[in-house]
């Protein structure tokens, strides 16, 4: 109702100007009513404007339907109005209200035309609005979907990457040192519960992520011996942080494999983590000897680690790789989050 108030002083300014003008008084008693009127007559034009869609109807039936509405709200405004002026005119007789009303008549008759199709406009307008803002919300209910979708299939890569690396380790040891072999195999089937337990999750702890990490790094202790050794410069609030399940692994398996077990006396691993709040930033370090030939599967852990971080995080995560002399250095800068 408060849109009528504006439509009715429009309509009192109508009826009050011109050779025939109505005195205000009476032009506002007519045009209130027939304001109040206009808009509950013109409420159902949002649903008529709902069944008939702009881009799924066709223009000469949007056309004949409109400018036929337009035509009978026009004539309903005009004998509204004309029984409106009678009943003022009964109030104030001689006034000769009725007569310059009935003058005037054909204005108000385009006047509700026009009202018409400004509603009808109005209403398109919202309704273009809306599927606007559903669209939008499907597309990124789309790019959710694929995302996760993304990040399944990433996650899918990682076990099969770890477990031909870890058989691989088991093989190197089987036909020299059975009784490590065997202890290598119960490791491994702790790494691979806990792996599989990580990898159902869609976030972890920084600490849950070491704890995996730690035993793997057992597993390639037992082959590599005294060759590894292992160095964390982890900060306590960096532990309790959230990043995606089983990030960090690819990057150490990376430093033993492509890394320190290429070097005759080993090397050592250094894995660092620190937080301000914000971010974390994550590092893995190690040494390589330049001169080894390449390994199998070199970088595969890495992209794997960048993609999944891309999916995750978009723009608000950074990936990076410094490769020295004989060193070799991964940092990981993603938001400092809890885990939920």
């Amino acid at each position: 109702m408060t849109a009528s108030v504006p439509l009715a002083l429009a309509g009192t300014a109508l009826l009050a100007q011109g050779r025939n003008a109505l005195p205000p008084a009476p032009a506002a008693l007519i045009a209130f009513p027939l304001s109040v009127a206009a808009t509950l007559l013109l409420l159902p034009v949002w649903y008529l404007c709902r069944a008939l869609p702009v881009y799924e109807t066709s223009g000469a039936r949007l056309l004949l339907t409109h400018a036929g509405g337009a035509l009978l709200t026009g004539l309903a405004a005009a004998y509204l109005g004309r029984a409106l002026a009678r009943l003022v005119a009964a109030a104030r007789p001689g006034a000769g209200i009725e007569a310059a009303y009935a003058a005037q008549s054909a204005g108000v008759m385009v006047a509700g035309a026009l009202l018409y199709l400004l509603a009808v406009s109005f209403h398109y307008v919202l309704l273009g609005v809306e599927a606007t803002r559903r669209a939008e919300q499907q597309s990124m209910e789309l790019q959710v979907l694929a995302r996760e979708a993304e990040l399944r299939a990433l996650r899918a890569q990682v076990h099969p990457h770890f477990l031909f690396n870890s058989l691989n380790s088991i093989s190197a040891l089987v036909s020299t040192e059975p009784v490590q072999a065997r202890e290598m195999c119960v490791l491994l089937a702790e790494f691979f519960r806990k792996t599989l337990a990580l990898g159902e999750k869609a976030g972890v702890t920084l600490e849950e992520e070491l704890a995996v990490a730690r035993t793997y790094l057992a597993i390639e202790g037992l082959r590599l011996g005294t060759r590894l050794t292992v160095e964390e410069a982890v900060d306590d609030a960096a532990r309790a942080c959230r990043l995606p399940p089983l990030l960090l692994q690819p990057l150490v398996e990376n430093a033993i494999r492509h890394g320190i077990a290429t070097r005759p006396d080993g090397g050592v691993l250094r894995i660092g983590a620190r937080t301000d709040g914000r971010r974390m930033r994550i590092s893995v370090e190690n040494p390589f000897d330049p001169d080894a030939p390449p390994r199998p599967g070199v970088g595969v852990g890495l992209a794997n680690v960048r993609r999944r971080l891309l999916a995750g995080y978009g723009a608000g995560a950074r990936f990076g790789v410094e490769r020295g002399e004989d060193r070799f250095r991964v940092a990981i800068s993603m938001p400092a989050e809890p885990v939920a």
